[in-house]
Formats: structure tokens, C-alpha cells, sequence
């Protein structure tokens, strides 16, 4: 039987001494069943939010975003430019766990209602660009987990493999995904911070000054990892009117060269996720959800028939026009240059001495003769007739002995 509001709002006391409740709600916008929530009004007339997990993979994630949370430092948030929720304390409650953090303000919005353009579609774009731009260092000293592409790519070719021996997945996506998978030029991306694969549901917006919604925060952080960046983009597959421009515009701003194969294994992993649903369903011993999983798996494989995943991957060395922009817009204005003198720069030359006379031109054969005569004359001139030393060798000498003669004499009288 889930908690009341009430009961939960008691227990923000034991997570956050000396706070007073004035109030408390049941938690509807964010809301999760694995959960009971509840909103909590404090004397002060601030909000909170309480959540109790009901089970056991609840609890691992909530302890996931209680680390999360924390390791987002006011530093850390000052890089991001939207909030996330602050970890005020928490509590024991019937065996487990209640967490206390911070209300956020705003609304969401549903994956398939995000409308394309200008407003929340590129404003997602740009939120997951900030998150993806943090650095790596935030993950790594709270303890969490870091994947590189290798292990990106080992762990998907892992999850095809138990998946397919299942015998529910149609041979169609296994050799779909097979072929992904090998296929080197989708392994080739840069790890980054990334919120381990939420949804739409995540990000929660306000309105700017001219009414459109915009992106003011991110509640759920406990997938927080360094990982493919893909796997935060997933989601699209199911916000189809606004893929183009929420991928659009985390290009323009990721601080990253462009990666030409980040919105196929982003379509990848939001069809492997049918896989990794059959084996959760499989590892609980869960008939009715290996059922549902089989079942989905089916109808994506007759969606997909013809559809082929690598269709849309450029060629070996091909980029284009939006990663071409974005890569352009990331490379520093050049420097002005010092002004480098250059041979002609010289006061033996002017520019009436370069000038042409009046009426000449480069094919004047009689002009180009003349040239080739003068020169001849000029280089006859300059050569030089053999130098005779030996009558100067003579007069030296004999000069050296004179001075010889001269000095012993001077000698002697002294």
C-alpha cells in the first residue's frame, strides 16, 4: 500500500532536522510508481520533494542519484546553466530509505509532443551539450562509472548475445545490430559525461521572454557516468518531429569534433533497449514481461524492414553540412599577422622603374630580344680576367727583407 503524502512529509523531519512542515501533497509531475512522492511545504514556504523506493532496483537508484547529486558541486552547477535537485538529507523508513532534495520549478514536456524548431527542441540540445561538456573528473571522484568506446561496444555485442540465444529476438535485428556492431566507424567517438539514457521526461522547462519553452532543469541524475554520448539521445527515436533539431543544435554547441556516427548508434540503442527490456524480464523471472519484450520486438523488426541502420552513416571520411558548420564554428579566429618585409620592399626599386611603358606589353617579341641582349652584354662585363700574383709576390717579398735589413741595423746601434 503506498505512503500518504502525510506519512512521508513526517519523515522530511528525521532527514532534515529542525525543518517545520507546513504542508505536503502527493507528487504528481515527475512522479514514478516504483516510488511513493510526495512534496513536502516547509515553514518557510520552501518545497521539497520525499521519495521512498518500494523495491529493490528503486532503491539502487535512488542511492545512484543521492551520489550523483552530491557530486554536483555549486562549481559543477555553475558550468551547466540549469539546476538540478540539492540532496537536503535523508532518513530510514520501514527498512529502507527516504530522500529529501529540493523542489525544481517547471514543466515537462512528452517526447512525441516536443514541437521542431526554435524553443524546447534546441534548448534540449544544448542542456545535454552542457551536461556532456563537464569534465570527466566531476564522475571520476565521486567513484562512478566510466565507459570508453570499447567497453560502449563490448557491452552491446554482450547484451546481443544473451539476448539472441533467448531465441525471442526476430533474426532480422540480429543481424542488424550485428553489423552495427562490427562496423568500426560507429566505435570511433569521444566518452563524455552523460546522464546515463533519460528520457524526455528529465528535463524540465519555463518560458523565456518570448513565451517559447525553454530548458531551466534536469531532475534525474542517477545514471550520471562517463559513456556514449548517444545514449542520452536515444529517447529521440520517440520525438521524431524534433530529432533533426535537438541534434541540430547539441552539434553547434558540443565542444567536441563532430562525431558522424552519433545519431545512428543513438538509433542503436533506443532499439537494443527492447533487448536489454527482454533480459531484465528474463533475470527477474518475469514471464509477462519476457512476453511484452518478445512481442516488441517483433513489431520493431517489421518497422524496421525497410529501414537499414547504416543507411544513413556517411562514408569513411565524409562529414556533413551540420558537423561541417559546427567543427567551422569551433576554430579560433586567426591571429593578425606582423607584417613580414619582402625583398621587394627596397628603396632600388620604384614603381615607375616596374612600370610598363606606354604602349608595351608581355608578347613584344623585339622587347623580349633586347632583354636577352643586354643581359648577355651585362654578364660579359662582369667576367673577370685571370689575376697574376707573381710579380706581387716578388715586390712583397723584397719589401719584407728591406724591412728586415733596416730593423737589424737599428738594433745594432742600440
Amino acid at each position: 500500500m503506498a505512503r500518504s503524502p502525510l506519512t512521508l512529509a513526517a519523515a522530511v523531519t528525521a532527514a532534515v532536522p529542525g525543518v517545520r512542515i507546513a504542508g505536503a501533497r502527493r507528487l504528481s509531475a515527475g512522479g514514478d510508481e516504483r516510488y511513493d512522492s510526495a512534496i513536502a511545504t516547509l515553514g518557510d514556504g520552501r518545497e521539497v520533494v520525499i521519495r521512498v523506493p518500494v523495491d529493490e532496483e528503486a532503491e539502487h537508484e535512488l542511492a545512484s542519484q543521492v551520489v550523483a547529486l552530491r557530486a554536483l558541486t555549486p562549481g559543477v552547477r555553475g558550468l551547466l546553466g540549469i539546476d538540478g535537485p540539492e540532496f537536503l538529507g535523508q532518513a530510514s523508513i520501514d527498512g529502507t530509505r527516504a530522500v529529501v532534495t529540493t523542489m525544481l520549478p517547471g514543466y515537462q514536456i512528452d517526447a512525441g509532443e516536443i514541437p521542431p524548431g526554435e524553443g524546447a527542441a534546441r534548448s534540449i540540445g544544448r542542456a545535454l551539450a552542457a551536461i556532456h561538456a563537464l569534465p570527466a573528473s566531476v564522475v571520476r571522484a565521486a567513484g562512478l562509472r566510466e565507459h570508453g568506446a570499447a567497453e560502449a561496444r563490448a557491452d552491446a555485442a554482450h547484451v546481443l548475445d544473451r539476448a539472441a540465444a533467448s531465441g525471442h529476438v526476430p533474426v532480422r535485428l540480429t543481424v542488424r545490430w550485428r553489423e552495427a556492431i562490427d562496423d568500426d566507424r560507429l566505435w570511433s567517438f569521444e566518452p563524455t559525461i552523460v546522464l546515463g539514457g533519460v528520457g524526455a521526461s528529465a528535463f524540465l522547462f519555463g518560458d523565456d521572454e518570448r513565451g517559447a519553452p525553454i530548458v531551466t532543469g534536469v531532475y534525474d541524475w542517477h545514471g550520471l557516468a562517463v559513456d556514449d554520448p548517444a545514449i542520452d539521445l536515444r529517447w529521440l527515436s520517440t520525438a521524431q518531429t524534433a530529432e533533426d533539431d535537438v541534434i541540430d543544435a547539441y552539434t553547434e554547441a558540443a565542444h567536441r569534433a563532430p562525431d558522424p556516427a552519433l545519431r545512428v548508434r543513438a538509433r542503436l540503442h533506443a532499439e537494443m533497449e527492447f533487448a536489454r527490456w527482454l533480459l531484465h524480464g528474463a533475470d527477474a523471472r518475469r514471464d509477462d514481461v519476457v512476453s511484452d519484450a518478445a512481442g516488441l520486438l517483433e513489431t520493431l523488426a517489421d518497422d524496421i524492414r525497410d529501414y537499414g541502420l547504416l543507411d544513413d552513416l556517411p562514408r569513411d571520411g565524409e562529414v556533413d553540412v551540420n558537423e561541417a558548420i559546427a567543427l567551422i564554428g569551433r576554430v579560433p579566429e586567426r591571429a593578425e599577422q606582423q607584417h613580414t618585409p619582402t625583398a621587394m620592399e627596397t628603396d632600388a626599386y620604384s614603381p615607375e622603374d616596374l612600370a610598363f611603358a606606354e604602349g608595351s606589353n608581355w608578347d613584344d617579341t623585339d622587347d623580349d630580344d633586347a632583354d636577352d641582349a643586354e643581359h648577355r652584354r651585362q654578364q660579359e662585363f662582369q667576367q673577370t680576367e685571370p689575376v697574376e700574383f707573381s710579380g706581387f709576390e716578388r715586390d712583397v717579398l723584397a719589401d719584407d727583407a728591406e724591412h728586415d735589413s733596416d730593423d737589424r741595423e737599428d738594433a745594432g746601434r742600440s
